[in-house]
């Protein structure tokens, strides 16, 4: 999520439509797709670097890739080796994606459903992955709560976000903080189960290019489920 874009059974590999059998909600579609429509391509293309960093020392198995976008990611990961299943509320980004991972040559399972609404399989993934997402809060936790239960025993959550967006005072543009999930409120949904290998800031990686490319800093967060 950057400062301009703030204002179940996984589906078949095949390419998904705006309107195949969407799980979520409408207007965050309907937002996401505008969003997407506007431009011809919205992101740079190349991997986020602090998943490229994060992963190198893993052992690729199945990854759930949340908030996948125009598939950069997911791609890198499939040409890694990885089992990747792919969630985004946007029809017009998973089209994209899905014709990326074609010319690639690679295998993504697409899903097109928000997080909590996707009923994904619990304890099914070695690795979440969710890079910069614009997860929203509720009172009920249900998105840091999908993130958490998504994970495998023995499996890694990795959650990036661009640092110091969380501390912004809420603005006229209508974007509030308090309204998205951040590193700090998975964190605190931790329990024993987890031991957290990884929580600080650092520089950021950035690909050229792109919504975000100014954002010089990132939150992350990686944590190992143990039981």
């Amino acid at each position: 999520m950057t400062d301009d874009i703030a204002a179940g059974t996984p589906a078949s590999a095949r390419t998904p439509s705006p309107t195949d059998g969407y799980l979520g909600d409408p207007a965050a579609r309907a937002k996401w797709d505008d969003l997407y429509a506007e431009r011809e391509r919205l992101w740079s293309g190349r991997p986020n670097g602090a998943l490229v960093a994060e992963v190198a020392a893993l052992t690729p198995g199945r990854v759930l890739d949340v908030g996948c976008g125009e598939g950069a990611d997911a791609v890198w990961l499939a040409r890694g080796g990885w089992d990747v299943t792919a969630l985004e509320v946007s029809g017009v980004a998973l089209e994209r994606a899905a014709g990326h991972a074609r010319d690639a040559g690679v295998t993504v399972r697409w899903v097109h459903a928000g997080l909590a609404e996707a009923k994904l399989p619990p304890a099914s993934f070695d690795l979440v992955s969710a890079q910069y997402p614009a997860l929203p809060r509720t009172p009920d936790a249900a998105a840091e709560r999908a993130l958490i239960s998504a994970v495998a025993v023995g499996g890694v959550l990795l959650l990036v976000h661009h640092a110091g967006m969380e501390t912004r005072q809420a603005d006229e543009s209508g974007f509030d903080p308090a309204d998205y999930v951040w590193p700090s409120t998975v964190t605190a949904l931790l329990d024993d189960d987890w031991v957290v290998e990884v929580d600080e800031q650092r520089p950021r990686v950035a690909p050229d290019g792109g919504a975000g490319a100014h954002h010089t800093h990132d939150l992350v967060l990686r944590a190992r489920r143990l039981r």
